[in-house]
């Protein structure tokens, strides 16, 4: 494995913020750390970064304990965002790069097409304390993949950002992947990771529930789930039999059912009472899997099938 954690633990005051936590990053993949905030997802992040050290337990990059050689090889974007506001984006980028040991020879050239991408290039010769929240926020991302780094980490990379300034990012983050860079990203927004991750791990409360490649995470959990669109007031249905649990938001749902429920029955109700435009029997989304497993203490569900290592 390209990335590897080894039961890393790290406590404040007798509190456990990360629990004896495994996990395996392979190379050219982009994975992603979900879990609700508090769960660890920072600190263990600031673990392989050697900001913090482990009180327990291993974190290897490549076949060798991490060490602060391996900030040269890694573009690391901290949830806390910090750039030297009376600098220039040109310096600032400049600067940075030069600090991770990327050629100068190659820093100019790369700068521009980075800027236009990202669409700052205009901004070029401006100071940093110019730019809105979201155009710094793209910046420090130029400054954390520009010097061409192996691995990317990312924290929380999407907060804050506009729905066209997310999507910009997501098709860098491919591309990094066709690239063969392996990304790794934390977040507790779960249709980012869904639509995104090869791989995921779940945290919550500081250990693992869950692990492994996507479809096989979501496979676990069975096609139980409904998502229906519809027209009217469909509260009723969280009483209709077999109904587990009903995640509702505006004229739509996503249903988990019980095992031995009939969506037939579902439907037949739901079209009585609602005009119904879409009815789809599909596996569970990972945002009804990370609501359901965050329900359950960590211990529970690292015993029960549902959490087995894949």
């Amino acid at each position: 494995m390209y990335l590897r954690l080894e039961n890393i633990t790290k406590r404040y005051d007798g509190k456990a913020a990360v629990e004896n936590l495994s996990l395996e990053v392979p190379r050219g993949v982009i994975y992603g750390m979900i879990g609700p905030n508090g769960a660890g997802k920072t600190t263990t992040i600031r673990m392989i970064m050697d900001i913090i050290a482990p009180d327990a337990g291993r974190i290897l990059f490549d076949g060798h304990e991490v060490d602060r050689s391996f900030r040269n090889r890694v573009g690391y974007l901290p949830e806390e965002r910090g750039l030297y506001k009376k600098m220039t984006l040109r310096e600032v980028v400049t600067y940075l790069a030069e600090l991770k040991g990327y050629p100068r020879s190659k820093i100019g050239p790369a700068i521009r097409p980075w800027l236009d991408r990202m669409g700052l290039a205009e901004y070029e010769l401006k100071k940093v304390e110019e730019l809105s929240k979201g155009m710094a926020q793209k910046l420090q991302f130029v400054t954390t993949v520009l010097h061409e780094p192996d691995i990317v980490i990312l924290d929380e990379i999407f907060s804050g950002l506009d729905p066209i300034n997310i999507e910009l990012i997501k098709d860098v983050l491919l591309d990094l992947k066709r690239e063969g860079k392996t990304v790794l990203f934390s977040t507790h927004v779960m249709e980012q990771a869904e639509k995104l991750c090869d791989y995921i791990c779940m945290i919550s409360r500081g250990r693992k529930v869950l692990d492994g490649k996507i479809g096989e995470v979501k496979s676990r959990f069975g096609r139980n789930s409904i998502q229906i669109a519809f027209e009217g007031d469909g509260q009723f249905i969280r009483s209709l039999p077999g109904v587990r649990e009903m995640t509702e938001f505006n004229n739509y749902a996503e249903i988990r059912l019980a095992e031995d429920a009939r969506p037939d029955a579902i439907l037949k109700a739901a079209v009585e009472r609602l005009t119904v435009y879409r009815f789809e029997v599909m596996e569970p989304s990972l945002y009804d899997i990370f609501i359901d497993t965050a329900k359950v203490p960590p211990e529970e569900l690292q015993a029960g099938k549902e959490g087995s290592h894949v």
